[in-house]
């Protein structure tokens, strides 16, 4: 509801602020999911970096190439986790449980046919999203959105920061460790299809409504794609992070 109300929506958050007389330290307190249940899936990008796209392919034994258009897909609303949550694991359900630190766009403004040269205009903020997916579960059903949406499996946050805090999206180095070890580690500007050509091509024909998250795709250094394959275990700590945002961390439940 905030988001929706704009820029007057801000201006009374920040003015209320003002008014507080007395804060609240980040450490007594449980952060929820910035948004802990947007009206509608959230939406995703696979293959959005190009050594991703190209270990994605190695993965499965085809050919190393780029998609030509974006490619979609969707995680559940009951997917959303908060920071310092425990990602479910169920070894009945799935052993190849990986991570994925993204960039997430938060919609500010109701969007359709928006053009590519105006789309960062209809953006609120940016988030992190860590895009927790199943991989025997995603190649057994051959499309990925029952493998990307066990519950707890799309941790988000800590925090939206407003797009004039973050100047251009394009430049952030964004990472990701398992128990202290990095195991990703790029920038943004090294996406295949930029936020607005992704804004401009979802859009296309369908509304987005204000609140909406786009996760914007993962960089290579995925579990799935070391040598052997590595993927999460009970007890472990990931922590996604991006400069700017700050650090999502979540353990893998035991």
């Amino acid at each position: 509801a905030l988001i929706g109300m704009g820029q007057d929506g801000l201006q009374r958050a920040q003015e209320a602020v003002s008014r507080a007389d007395q804060s609240v330290a980040l450490a007594d307190v449980s952060l929820l999911a910035p948004i802990p249940r947007p009206r509608q899936n959230i939406i995703c990008v696979g293959m959005n970096y190009v050594e991703h796209a190209y270990e994605s392919a190695r993965s499965r034994g085809l050919p190393e190439t780029l998609p030509p258009h974006p490619v979609f897909f969707t995680k559940a609303v009951t997917s959303l986790n908060r920071p310092e949550g425990v990602i479910p694991y169920d070894a009945s359900v799935s052993e190849e449980i990986d991570w994925e630190v993204e960039l997430a766009v938060v919609l500010g403004r109701t969007a359709k046919d928006v053009p590519a040269d105006r789309a960062l205009d209809y953006v609120f903020g940016y988030t992190i999203v860590n895009d927790i997916s199943a991989r025997d579960i995603q190649n057994r059903h051959q499309q990925f959105f029952k493998g990307k949406s066990l519950d707890g499996s799309c941790p988000m946050g800590p925090a939206i920061v407003t797009a004039d805090e973050i100047g251009d999206p394009h430049r952030l180095r964004l990472t990701l460790r398992v128990n202290g070890e990095t195991m990703q580690d790029s920038n943004t500007g090294d996406l295949v299809f930029d936020i607005p050509t992704l804004l401009a091509t979802l859009s296309r024909g369908q509304t987005l409504w204000p609140g909406d998250v786009l996760s914007t795709g993962t960089p290579s250094g995925v579990g799935m794609g070391r040598k052997p394959p590595t993927y999460l275990r009970p007890g472990d700590v990931v922590e996604a992070e991006i400069e700017k945002i700050g650090v999502l961390r979540n353990r893998i439940g035991e």
